[in-house]
């Protein structure tokens, strides 16, 4: 066989390798101030009970909500303010009839909401991409993927 033909090999057994044993462990939360919804009830008291409610739609096999829970955390542990700003994350997995109800289909996937209801926030300076949606008068309606910069932008409007 040539060179290429065994490189082709052993990439397609890495990535065999890295799907089969991906690291499907629970995320550990680090902070005591975001809410691990586990059903449409909690998730809903959750909204009834804070004005803005900033949420993780999360999954234990994504490598990228390993990568963003510690800075969801850390929001969480800097800004959290009860009855005003809460933190929350929902695992797709488990609790999937509240992702669907949102139609979140990627993880991570942040949604904002006020008063209960998912709303877009204003948020000065930032411009549509990839991981950003905006909404038709340019408030930030979802955040998909690990994006940093824009979390941490949009919690900042809402302090």
């Amino acid at each position: 066989m040539e060179t290429s033909t065994y490189l082709l090999i052993l990439f397609v057994l890495f990535m065999v390798g890295r799907a089969v044993f991906a690291d499907r462990s629970p995320i550990p939360e680090t902070s005591g101030k975001v809410f691990k919804v586990t059903t449409a009830a909690e998730f809903d008291a959750v909204l009834a009970s804070n004005t803005h409610v900033v949420v993780d739609f999360y999954a234990d096999w994504c490598p990228p909500c390993r990568v963003i829970a510690p800075v969801f955390s850390e929001l969480a542990d800097s800004h959290a303010q009860a009855g005003r700003l809460a933190f929350a994350k929902v695992n797709v997995d488990h609790v999937n009839n509240v992702a669907g109800r949102y139609g979140v289909s990627a993880m991570p996937t942040f949604l904002f909401f006020e008063k209960g209801s998912p709303k877009g926030v204003a948020v000065q300076g930032i411009q549509p991409r990839q991981s950003v949606s905006l909404t038709d008068d340019g408030r930030v309606d979802r955040i998909r993927g690990a994006d940093k910069a824009a979390l941490q932008a949009v919690v900042k409007a809402l302090l």
